[in-house]
């Protein structure tokens, strides 16, 4: 500020405006470099890091370059979670928040904050039986989110994610800082394991297999669209039938495959791998398409669905709709929309009442 060292009165008035312009535009830098910086090297808080998704979630998370601080959390256990990951050799700094005490520090400046706390399935629960403990867990984290890092992009996986949704959006509308286009339910599984369903029964290369799923996140909810997927290829109604149980009640396969000991916990922890790397990319301009299970319009008398949509900086850019069903899939989705409406419902008056 050469300016200063000029003492003369008449540009005493002239001095001191160049001088507020000059703080005005190193303020106005400082935060766009900010926010750049924020876009360019985000930070991933994980919300039970160190449970049965958590843990192989975090594994995954610390091998993504474009992630440049790994933050967990959980109630117990994170220290030595954070210690064994951080001596991977990856870019993401790892640190470990251990109680409610330490919540804020794991959330403080977090880009994206991903959620897979709370209890697993057992054999013979549905994810509505995980409801009562969940719906609690959810509520109470979302709650330091909304009041430390409103502006985060939040991946909620914790089920049962038609509830857990309406619940997270409705903690952060009573907190006064709601933006339904940066809070998203994770289904990313269900189309994980259309693809891996569908490749297998057609020959296909899994890697290039794309099968759009919509509706929700349990049962009935879960609508492949078989009549989309790419490659294109034919099922006959039987196909369709069979492929599309298998799909819906996949959790359950797994549920029961492992004995009662434990769940869907590594496919859940890659598909949530999957779904943050679009976030992130998201984040940093690179416009992609996923599904996700949001507040959203899509399906007449209903405020929350899964559809495909486009993700941005800000969250999600565009909702892409339901497009066009065959008829067995507009069955499904007559189907689907009654129980939708009542997990919605339940989640909703769980904040309100």
């Amino acid at each position: 500020c050469w300016l200063v060292a000029r003492g003369e009165e008449g540009n005493a008035e002239m001095t001191l405006t160049a001088a507020k312009s000059i703080t005005a535009i190193m303020s106005n830098s400082v935060r766009i470099i900010s926010q750049r910086a924020s876009s360019s090297a985000p930070k991933v808080a994980v919300l039970g890091a160190s449970g049965g998704i958590g843990q192989p979630l975090t594994l995954l998370l610390k091998q993504n370059p474009a992630i440049a601080r790994l933050a967990l959390y959980d109630i117990q256990g994170t220290a030595g979670v954070a210690a064994d990951l951080s001596h991977i050799d990856s870019k993401a700094r790892v640190t470990g928040h251990t109680g409610s005490a330490e919540l804020n520090g794991a959330l403080n400046g977090a880009d994206v904050v991903v959620i897979p706390a709370g209890v697993p399935r057992k054999p013979g629960m549905t994810r509505d039986d995980l409801f009562n403990t969940n719906a609690g867990i959810v509520r109470d984290l979302c709650d330091a989110a909304a009041k430390t890092c409103p502006k985060a992009l939040i991946a909620v996986i914790t089920n049962p994610i038609n509830s857990t949704v309406p619940i997270a959006c409705e903690v952060f509308r009573k907190n006064g800082v709601l933006d339904p286009k940066r809070i998203f339910g994770v289904t990313m599984l269900d189309i994980v394991r259309s693809q891996t369903f569908v490749s297998e029964l057609k020959g296909l290369d899994v890697t290039k297999t794309r099968v759009p799923v919509i509706g929700g996140h349990s049962g009935v909810t879960i609508i492949p669209l078989l009549s989309r997927v790419e490659p294109s290829c034919k099922f006959s109604d039987e196909e369709a039938k069979k492929l599309t149980a298998r799909i819906q009640d996949a959790g359950t396969e797994v549920v029961k495959a492992k004995a009662g000991a434990g769940s869907a916990t590594l496919s859940m922890a890659f598909a949530g791998a999957r779904f943050v790397t679009g976030l992130i990319d998201g984040l940093k301009g690179h416009k992609n398409v996923l599904c996700a299970y949001i507040a959203s319009d899509a399906v007449k008398g209903l405020d929350y669905f899964s559809t495909p949509i486009e993700l941005g900086p800000n969250g999600v850019e565009k909702i892409l709709g339901v497009g066009k069903l065959n008829a067995y899939e507009q069955s499904l989705l007559e189907k689907a929309i009654p129980e939708l409406k009542k997990n919605i419902t339940k989640g909703v008056h769980f904040i309100k009442g």
